[in-house]
Formats: structure tokens, C-alpha cells, sequence
């Protein structure tokens, strides 16, 4: 766990020393495939959840499954399979053998560089002058659709995602990425498990909208 906590005080730094560099040059890049794990972190200090994580770039599907024994008592057990091109998602429980299937009102996600968002700075981590030691990466920042809130994501050179910040009314939260491998090691987590076939989709109750976000809020 001492990695999940290493990653925040890094994309702090990130986020307060880069300078602006406005380059109308740079259009936002979309990652290759995901494999690897990822934290969840309030601003609070509150892990919120860590789990693995499996991201089919080209057909826009993700799956993210906490694992089962959590750090704190307020850490989240999921597991979420989002269909972001469909518009649906699901929330599995397979201790229980339940599914529940969702209308997903926004496609934004913390392993992709949103269409809209706008280039804010190129930096280096580390040091670049050691070979090993330096890190380039490209923050990218922008309004999160339909909220007051706004989003900071940093990604590597070659679009790999590293963290996404979110700040709302409802709670700021870090996600971080690590041990990223860009190829999908088992497609099967991005297959509608049995338990979930011919689930009807769930009404949505008013005023509720389903986001991976507020999966966490």
C-alpha cells in the first residue's frame, strides 16, 4: 500500500510547480490498453478504494475490482464494468451471485484525456539530466461536463495515464495509476459475466447521475 500513498505527494507536486506552457499544438491523446492498479484517495486523506484495473481503449470498456480486504473501514468493495460507447454499466457482486445494470449519464473516466480538454503544461519529474530518473509528463485539465467541478489529469509522453485530480462540490479525489502494463491481460474481465445477462436496466431515480466519479462520492 506504501505505493498508493507515494503517488499523491508526487502529482501534488505536479500539479503546484508546473508552469503554464499554452501550446495551441496539442490536441489531447487517448492512452493505449490499461492493465494494472489503481487507488482512489479523498483530499481528506480517505483511501476510498484500491483495486485492479483492466481498460479496452478502443472499444471504451473498463473494469475496475477492489479488492476484498480494504486498509480502512471506509474503503469501497467494487466491482464495476463500464460500457462507456453503450452508456450502460454494471455492478457485480459475485460472492452473491447479484448484477445490477445502470444507465452511465457521463463517459468521463481517469484513463482518458477527455475530447474537450485543454493542454496546460509539459513537465519533468524527477531529474532528466540522470537517465532513469526523469519523467516527462503532460497535464491536461478542463471542466467536468454537467457540474461545477473541474478535472487536472497527467499523463506520460506516450499517453500512458498516471493520476486524474477532481475537484467538486461533493469532494476532491485523487486517482492514481500504477504498475501499468498497455495490453489487456485477461479480455475476459470485459465480458458481461453470466449472473448480468438479460438483467433489465435499472430506473434511474431523479436527480441521481451515474458516473464512474460518483461511484466513490
Amino acid at each position: 500500500m506504501g505505493k498508493m500513498y507515494a503517488a499523491a505527494p508526487l502529482l501534488v507536486f505536479i500539479c503546484l510547480a508546473a508552469a503554464t506552457h499554452a501550446d495551441h499544438h496539442h490536441h489531447p491523446c487517448h492512452p493505449p490498453n490499461v492493465t494494472g492498479f489503481m487507488s482512489v484517495l479523498s483530499m481528506k486523506g480517505e483511501v476510498k478504494a484500491y483495486g485492479a484495473i483492466t481498460y479496452d481503449s478502443t472499444a471504451n470498456k473498463l473494469r475496475f475490482r477492489s479488492n476484498e480486504s480494504q486498509p480502512t473501514n471506509g474503503s469501497l468493495g467494487l466491482d464495476l464494468l463500464m460500457f462507456f460507447n453503450e452508456g450502460i454499466f454494471y455492478e457485480i457482486d459475485s460472492k452473491n451471485e447479484s448484477c445490477e445494470k445502470k444507465k452511465l449519464h457521463c463517459s468521463m473516466h481517469p484513463l482518458d484525456v477527455p475530447d474537450g480538454a485543454k493542454f496546460y503544461s509539459l513537465m519533468s519529474a524527477g531529474n532528466p539530466s540522470i537517465n532513469g530518473e526523469g519523467l516527462k509528463v503532460n497535464i491536461w485539465t478542463g471542466q467536468i461536463p454537467d457540474s461545477k467541478g473541474y478535472y487536472s489529469a497527467s499523463v506520460t509522453m506516450g499517453c500512458l495515464p498516471l493520476s486524474s485530480f477532481y475537484f467538486t462540490e461533493s469532494g476532491s479525489f485523487l486517482f492514481s495509476l500504477m504498475e501499468i502494463e498497455n495490453e489487456i491481460k485477461d479480455p475476459d474481465l470485459l465480458v458481461v459475466p453470466s449472473i448480468c445477462l438479460g438483467q433489465p436496466l435499472e430506473e434511474t431515480p431523479e436527480g441521481t447521475v451515474n458516473s464512474f466519479l460518483n461511484e466513490f462520492i
